[in-house]
């Protein structure tokens, strides 16, 4: 498993309903795509808790050749034709699991990125990254969660989808404008190794 995001920053005055027409409009086309576990289409307002307008789908990949496809095809194309290109943050996935509200449509997602210390041991800091992920995999609400590692910068990703508002303090929250997931049942439960 990949887990993939880029987020684009708009304008603090940018109409945030032209992304979810865009969504709207163009999200059902990564319904069937080949190898792609999910794409949740996230989106944060300064209206609401955020300190950015941003457009920020997020991925996981059950195979790297799904993503290549979709990276160098024609889809992320018109992105980058509309947007610019952005920064494409990618993560080596540590785990995976389905959360107690699966069958549930997710309304609101959260992201925790953590850096890890230069004194902590690599093992160490995933083995605990694990356990927090296991806990929240099991929390009232989600629908899934993944946890996931960039081994480039040492920084440790937490995801999850939520049916509903997440606890505080989950890390940044965004809204979940469309959820394609046509190969979610292939990304591996469980530890990835």
């Amino acid at each position: 498993m990949h887990a993939m995001q880029y987020e684009i920053n708009l304008p603090a005055d940018y109409d945030m309903e032209i992304i979810r027409r865009r969504v709207a409009t163009k999200g059902h086309l990564l319904d069937n795509f080949p190898r792609l576990g999910l794409k949740a289409y996230l989106m944060r307002e300064r209206a609401g808790a955020s300190p950015v307008n941003q457009y920020a789908p997020f991925y996981l990949w059950a195979a790297p050749e799904g993503m290549n496809s979709f990276l160098w095809g024609p889809g992320f194309q018109g992105l980058v034709d509309d947007f610019g290109r952005p920064v494409v943050q990618h993560w080596t996935g540590l785990a995976y699991e389905e959360g107690p509200a699966a069958g549930a449509v997710p309304r609101t997602a959260t992201r925790r990125r953590v850096r890890i210390p230069e004194n902590e041991g690599p093992a160490f800091a995933v083995e605990q990254a694990l356990a927090a992920h296991r806990e929240l995999a099991c929390a009232d609400g989600v629908v899934a969660a993944a946890v996931a590692v960039d081994p480039r910068h040492w920084e440790l990703l937490s995801f999850a989808l939520w049916a509903e508002d997440p606890p505080e303090a989950m890390g940044d929250v965004f809204q979940v404008l469309h959820l394609s997931a046509p190969h979610r049942a292939e990304l591996a439960r469980g530890r990835q190794w």
